[in-house]
């Protein structure tokens, strides 16, 4: 089962489709803290090459609120009429090879506009319905390459939801991993193969009460974020709040929010459009790498995480270059999960000793860039931001 947020033609994708009404979702905007949460989903909406979010905490803490809320406010997509993968139109290249074949043809396609579509996928679903299916019978017999689509073609330029991902198929995880960053889904059996484009927002939940991943697999997710329950009881008001009244009018409570939904939605796709001019410096790298070694990270994904995730960070702060603030920001949701934890060290202190780590680094950048603004006067700071999202 498929639960997708917007009416489009996927009877070839999904077995079975709930159509959610837009009103029914909470509004993104209208949720009270976790902002380091939302920015991790925001960072990945704006680049989803990133790799991903794994969102770990408590139950009753917006997890799974925040996870269809992203769908709601992302922007419209152009696709091609009857096309189950979502194929950009815009993209030639990514097209599967019938509609290469149909547009060498010279085919005109009709192109539409649709909502981001949002895919949950459940804890018991096989390789064979997330990834699709060859009929091999068919191929042998009639040299026909007839291909039904799975989880992953309706996901493609949405966003994939997994809940308790920690409990889904250990094999399922990975490969929904190895697709995301790869962007590309590749279906082989018995010489046969078949490849459409899957470029999705992968998003992830658990409660650790209820078991962990495996690091292998841990690792894999780019972003993580522990969230816990709100304790301020301000804000604990406005959660009470906010929920009553989306209970009693969800379609008022939706609108009243829509110029901040909208408002959002625009950044996010004038980041997207700036995005590929996002640059950074020699200098740049030294400071993520030296960052990573300091903390004693095995591997080199967490260096290519903060660096993608600091490109997006840059975007949506309308810059076309990164700085040391947006590296710290990425680091704060890329190292989290990827630290080596001293024996009976809980979640809370692995993520006291990162916080502490970073401030010293960033006191290090801030004095650094100091002197620097010191030595040449008209240099701008570049540790200031006009806006961030931070937890």
């Amino acid at each position: 089962m498929c639960l997708v947020t917007d009416r489009w033609p996927l009877s070839t994708v999904c077995d079975s489709v709930i159509i959610l009404p837009m009103a029914t979702i909470f509004p993104f905007t209208a949720i009270v803290g976790q902002e380091r949460m939302k920015r991790a989903l925001i960072l990945n909406a704006i680049y989803p090459q990133i790799g991903g979010v794994l969102i770990r905490g408590e139950r009753g803490t917006a997890k799974s609120t925040a996870a269809r809320a992203l769908a709601a406010i992302l922007p419209e997509i152009e696709v091609i009429e009857g096309d189950p993968f979502s194929c950009d139109p815009n993209n030639p290249a990514s097209f599967t090879e019938d509609l290469r074949a149909r547009m060498a043809a010279g085919e005109q396609f009709k192109i539409l506009r649709r909502k981001t579509a949002f895919v949950n996928l459940p804890v018991s679903a096989t390789e064979d319905r997330v990834v699709g299916t060859l009929d091999i019978e068919k191929a042998i017999q009639k040299g026909e390459r007839r291909f039904e689509p799975g989880v992953l073609a309706a996901a493609n330029r949405g966003v994939l939801y997994v809940d308790e991902v920690n409990l889904l198929d250990d094999h399922v995880v990975d490969l929904l991993l190895d697709v995301a960053a790869m962007g590309v889904n590749v279906v082989e059996r018995e010489g046969i193969s078949f490849s459409h484009p899957a470029r999705f927002v992968l998003i992830g939940s658990m409660n650790p009460e209820e078991g962990d991943l495996r690091p292998q697999l841990l690792d894999r997710f780019a972003l993580c974020v522990d969230i816990q329950g709100i304790h301020d009881p301000r804000q604990r008001m406005q959660i009470l709040e906010r929920n009553l009244a989306f209970e009693a009018d969800p379609v008022g409570f939706a609108k009243a929010w829509e110029p901040y939904e909208q408002a959002l939605t625009q950044e996010i796709a004038e980041a997207r459009e700036r995005l590929p001019r996002v640059r950074h410096t020699q200098r740049d790298l030294e400071t993520i790498t030296n960052l990573v070694a300091s903390l004693g990270v095995d591997g080199h994904r967490a260096d290519i995480v903060i660096l993608k995730a600091a490109r997006a960070q840059a975007a949506f702060m309308g810059r076309e270059s990164i700085n040391d603030q947006d590296i710290l920001l990425a680091a704060e949701l890329a190292l989290p999960h990827r630290l080596k934890r001293q024996p009976f060290q809980d979640t809370e202190q692995a993520m006291a000793a990162l916080g502490e780590k970073l401030q010293q680094i960033e006191q290090r950048i801030a004095q650094g860039a100091q002197q620097d603004a010191q030595a040449q006067p008209g240099r701008a700071d570049s540790s200031s931001a006009k806006k961030a999202i931070r937890g």
